[in-house]
C-alpha cells in the first residue's frame, strides 16, 4: 500500500472532530499524525483515527478527492464514514498500528 496516492479521514472518535488529508505514502503520514511528529491541528486536537481512506492511480485524482470531500457538509462526511465503518473503528490498526487509547471526551 505504500507510496499509492491515497485521500484520508481521521476522526477524534465517533462523530468526533474529522480531519481530511491526502497523501502519496499513508503508512508513513499515518505514522507521523499518531506520533505527533508534524505538530498541527491533528496532534492539537487528538485526531488519529483513520476511520476512511480512498486508494488512487495518480496524484492528480486523490487531490482532487481530498478538495471535494473538504468542500462537502459535516452530515454528509459522516454518511461517507458509516457507509463502509458503521462503528467508527480505527482502520489503521488493520494496516499494523497499534491501538489507540480512548480519546479524552470519548463517552462511555
Amino acid at each position: 500500500m505504500s507510496r499509492e496516492p491515497c485521500a484520508y479521514i481521521l476522526a477524534s472518535r465517533r462523530h468526533g472532530t474529522l480531519y481530511i488529508g491526502v497523501t502519496s505514502d499513508l503508512m508513513a503520514r499515518l505514522h507521523q499524525h499518531r506520533t505527533g511528529a508534524t505538530r498541527g491541528f491533528t496532534t492539537e486536537y487528538a485526531v488519529h483515527r483513520l476511520v476512511h481512506f480512498e486508494m488512487f492511480a495518480d496524484m492528480y485524482s486523490a487531490i482532487a478527492r481530498e478538495k471535494q470531500l473538504k468542500a462537502w457538509r459535516r452530515a454528509w462526511k459522516i454518511a461517507l464514514v458509516e457507509e463502509n465503518n458503521p462503528f467508527w473503528e480505527d482502520l489503521a490498526i488493520g494496516l499494523g498500528f497499534d491501538p489507540l487509547p480512548p480519546h479524552p471526551s470519548s463517552r462511555t
